[in-house]
């Protein structure tokens, strides 16, 4: 299965950049970050978006669960 790169924008997974499966590539598409170390469980939301001029990008979300 073909791979291609996807890029977080904002919260705390700003400027990570991983792989994003062909089957993930979706855009609207929500991921929720679970941050657990040192102290309180912080949720974070991202959704999938994509352009011809930037690609694959998981920009942060004011989603509350």
């Amino acid at each position: 299965m073909a791979s291609r790169n996807v890029r977080f924008v904002g919260g705390p997974l700003d400027g990570r950049v991983q792989d994003l499966r062909d089957s993930e590539a979706v855009a609207g598409r929500l991921l929720r970050h679970i941050h657990l170390h040192d102290g309180p469980k912080i949720e974070t939301h991202y959704e999938l978006h994509y352009t011809p001029e930037t690609g694959w990008v998981y920009h942060v979300c004011g989603r509350q669960p």
